[in-house]
């Protein structure tokens, strides 16, 4: 292994064609799809292989999105893009994109051992997933979709020995002339009395980001703890976000973390409340007008998932009582009305265990009556029954991690699940600001105001293989020159000491949950724009603070990584704030997963503009640019023009 000098660290040095960070079902794919394209130079930077979204993150038939390839209803990749761009504020460039390379996205994993199901004739059936449209579009391999995903990619990375630096996580995206010439992360396995930090150094022209979305910035959160995200360190170095304002919540369980999407409501569980007192009750009976209204509310929330202002009437909050009143609505009351219970400091169930009050068969609304009985679950005597009829494996993933649904509730609250912004990129996954820069699934910010459920496993898959196919384009390239010098690498310098008053590995964490705290609070699926700018000031405020206030121990690599991810956690966290306060601004409304108060959704004004941040200084606020969305380009269809190309 080469050595080098970094700034006044001897650090290993690794010369690449390519440095996939992530390891995903984004990063690993494009890992495999380089190998595959003779792009043998290549290595995969991860901070944990057992770590992210893809591995430990689901739900009760996890959904992968896809063209459709069943049955008689007619699908073209056009009728896909729409849908997939349906929501607004999406281009249409990419919706093709990503619809035209669904097909073989999905039948490479088939390949590859993923075992979608199929029926006696091979086709791939499919259901109903949340802003589909009604195309039926939606596969499953059950909760562990992308986990099972990430399995067989991994062993395909693993056969094709491509090179893996496992525990390292990316501090500093290096550039010149605005271009990246390389990759700088921190590992325990590199600490020595010469390179104390634990730096190591990747020189090469293309990193492909696959980091996954924010997780950190939010404390009520359905990703997996694993998961972090590593957003600020693109935004320092130039990388320009688009959309940022757009994100899913919903319903989840807080332990384990898990989507309770599909199946787990459309048996028509129990919801109830707790005080301090420990008096319980089931407040959705307070919110709705008669039995029927409720049970097709929480039967309808399986999928429709995602918090939606169109499918509620919204809330006010009683000054007098201190209480939120709620106007009874769609699906997506259930998410104001768990939201209006933890708010008054009451803990919220899901139960399992029995029917809620007044449930009886004859007062389902009917689309739910008929679906349980064509699942074979009408005939359960309670909510158990029926999922353990309709989902057994919705039941047994929480049986593994210890609950019983058969004897147990479980504790619930709306969490951040999905960031459908990130950064801009081409039809090629290529930043469109910072050349050599490849960003492909969460991280990417592909999607618009809504997306189909399912659709951004399909986007790890497609991203992945187009950010591949240019970087092997590009393979001529001369190697990148070694580096002397690292932003990152002094400050982590600047913020270690050999001295007493250092902050452990918790401090820091606390101030990160913190943070996380008062960002569910003020800008989750409630946006109150005040709170907001204040939110954003006091990230400021933190930023400007960090060199005078954390010092931590050398040598304290837990510590450091702590810092390292607080670090880049804060930047994430002020930038998307800012974002959040200049949508406001400009006068946007309740739309997508999040309601603004006294903002209703209805004719939005910016459903048809794409809002661009840039990062130029953190010395100054981001630098906003609204563009109008493209529409769906009329691609070449004349084959003898491609194939004579």
């Amino acid at each position: 292994m080469e050595y080098i000098k970094l700034n006044s660290y001897t650090v290993p040095y690794i010369s690449l064609a390519a440095a996939v960070v992530g390891s995903g079902a984004a990063g690993l794919a494009c890992a495999d799809r380089l190998h595959r394209l003779g792009v043998r130079d290549i290595a995969l930077v991860t901070e944990g292989m057992e770590m992210g979204t893809s591995r430990n993150t689901g739900s009760d038939k996890q959904t992968y999105y896809k063209l459709s390839l069943t049955g008689d209803r007619e699908d073209s990749v056009v009728e896909l893009a729409k849908s997939l761009s349906a929501g607004g504020a999406m281009h249409g460039d990419l919706a093709l994109v990503e619809a035209a390379g669904s097909a073989r996205a999905f039948l490479n994993l088939v390949e590859l051992g993923v075992p979608f199901p199929t029926n006696d004739f091979g086709e791939y059936v499919a259901y109903r997933t949340d802003h589909d449209g009604g195309r039926g579009r939606a596969t499953s391999c059950g909760p562990l979709t992308s986990r099972i995903m990430t399995e067989r990619l991994e062993e395909a990375v693993r056969r094709n020995k491509i090179r893996v630096f496992d525990g390292c996580r990316a501090v500093e995206i290096l550039t010149a002339g605005r271009k990246v010439t390389g990759l700088v992360a921190i590992c325990r396995d590199y600490v020595t009395a010469d390179n104390p930090l634990g730096l190591i150094c990747f020189g090469t022209r293309s990193v492909v980001w696959a980091t996954g979305g924010p997780a950190a910035i939010y404390a009520a959160s359905v990703y997996p703890e694993s998961q972090t995200g590593s957003h600020g360190v693109p935004f320092l170095a130039g990388a320009e976000g688009r959309n940022l304002t757009e994100w899913q919540y919903g319903i989840a369980s807080l332990s384990p973390r898990w989507n309770l999407s599909g199946s787990y409501q459309q048996v028509i569980p129990r919801y109830y409340s707790i005080d301090a007192r420990g008096t319980e009750r089931e407040f959705l009976a307070d919110v709705f007008d008669s039995p029927s209204e409720l049970f097709g509310a929480v039967f309808r929330k399986g999928y429709e998932w995602p918090f939606d202002p169109r499918k509620c009437e919204g809330l006010s909050f009683d000054e007098n009582a201190r209480t939120y009143k709620i106007r009874p609505g769609g699906s997506s009351t259930v998410d104001l009305a768990v939201y209006a219970e933890r708010a008054a400091g009451r803990r919220v169930y899901m139960d399992f265990t029995r029917n809620p009050d007044g449930y009886l068969p004859a007062h389902l609304p009917s689309d739910a009556r008929e679906y349980l009985q064509a699942s074979g679950a009408a005939g359960g005597k309670t909510p158990f029954e029926r999922l353990c009829a309709m989902n057994r494996r919705a039941v047994e993933f929480f049986a593994s991690h210890g609950v019983d649904l058969c004897t147990q509730p479980i504790e619930i609250d709306v969490c951040a699940q999905h960031n459908n912004g990130g950064f801009s990129v081409d039809v090629w996954y290529e930043s469109t600001s910072l050349p050599g820069l490849y960003v492909i699934g969460e991280a990417a910010g592909v999607f618009g105001v809504t997306r189909p459920g399912g659709s951004a496993l399909n986007s790890t898959q497609v991203g992945a293989l187009r950010a591949a196919q240019r970087i092997a384009s590009r393979t001529t390239s001369p190697a990148a020159e070694p580096p002397s010098e690292s932003r990152g690498a002094a400050l982590f310098d600047r913020l270690s000491s050999d001295g007493t008053h250092t902050l452990s590995a918790a401090d820091i964490l606390a101030r990160r949950a913190a943070g996380g705290e008062l960002m569910s609070r003020s800008a989750a699926f409630l946006r109150d724009p005040k709170a907001i700018v204040d939110a954003a000031a006091a990230a400021r405020a933190e930023l400007d603070a960090i060199e005078r206030e954390i010092l931590v121990m050398r040598g304290d690599f837990d510590a450091l990584r702590e810092l390292a991810i607080y670090y880049d956690t804060l930047i994430t966290r002020y930038v998307y704030l800012c974002a959040m306060g200049e949508y406001i601004a400009r006068g946007g409304i309740s739309r997508g997963s999040y309601l603004i108060p006294g903002r209703p959704p209805g004719d939005d004004p910016l459903r048809n503009k794409i809002c661009r941040v840039t990062l130029t200084s953190l010395s100054k606020p981001p630098v906003f640019e609204w563009e109008d969305a493209r529409p769906i380009p009329q691609s070449e269809q004349w084959f003898e023009k491609i194939y004579n190309r």
